[in-house]
């Protein structure tokens, strides 16, 4: 049975990824499972970038298909920012609350109307002769202050649209069906139950 390792240490996001994933014919290991495997710097500009460079990397290391994702919060009004840069929109080592209360410091003057965002999730799969991309999105908007204690990260500033509670209010499984992830996800499933059908010549043995 063909393995691929999901570049994340997050059992939350593991979890996450697992359930989008579930029913496709591999065996998935993450890097909880693979302590040896360094951590991989996220220096790229882009959401792309991060992870392509994540699944690259850990392929090239241990020779297995690899799949990453890399995402964050763009809010059109501060010209995308915090984008790739969401995870330390505050600076390095910083908590969840810190970049809340920058971004909203930086929102203060803006009005309701004018603080539309989105999160977005890039995830990257690759394998022998193989490097695929999808993307997720989730729309909606940013309020004046937090509410929630569900979820993570800018969870409680972010109302999707279609709803009235932040991702924070809402239940994990209305938040996870509608999520950037869940999209992302969603598409790269059905990319590798593809891929996992496909026959494949075994490796040469010159």
């Amino acid at each position: 049975m063909q393995t691929i390792i999901l570049a994340s240490r997050n059992p939350g996001k593991i979890r996450e990824i697992l359930s989008l994933l579930a029913g496709l014919e591999c065996r998935f290991v993450s890097l909880s499972d693979l302590p040896e495997i360094p951590e991989i710097a996220e220096d790229g500009s882009t959401f792309e970038e991060n992870a392509l460079l994540k699944a690259r990397q850990i392929f090239g290391l241990t020779q297995t298909p690899a799949l990453a994702d890399d995402s964050g919060l763009e809010v059109g009004a501060l010209d995308n920012r915090p984008g790739v840069r969401s995870a330390r929109y505050a600076g390095e080592n910083v908590s969840y609350d810190d970049n809340n209360k920058k971004l909203l410091g930086e929102l203060a003057r803006i009005p309701p109307r004018h603080r539309r965002a989105r999160f977005r999730c890039v995830a990257a799969f690759v394998a022998p002769g193989v490097e695929h991309l999808t993307e997720g999105l989730c729309r909606g908007r940013i309020i004046e202050s937090p509410r929630g204690y569900n979820g993570f990260g800018y969870d409680p500033l972010f109302v999707p649209d279609g709803y009235l509670q932040t991702f924070a209010e809402l239940s994990s499984e209305i938040k996870n069906s509608i999520s950037h992830r869940h999209h992302a996800f969603t598409a790269m499933a059905g990319y590798l139950k593809e891929y996992l059908e496909t026959p494949r010549q075994p490796p040469s043995s010159q």
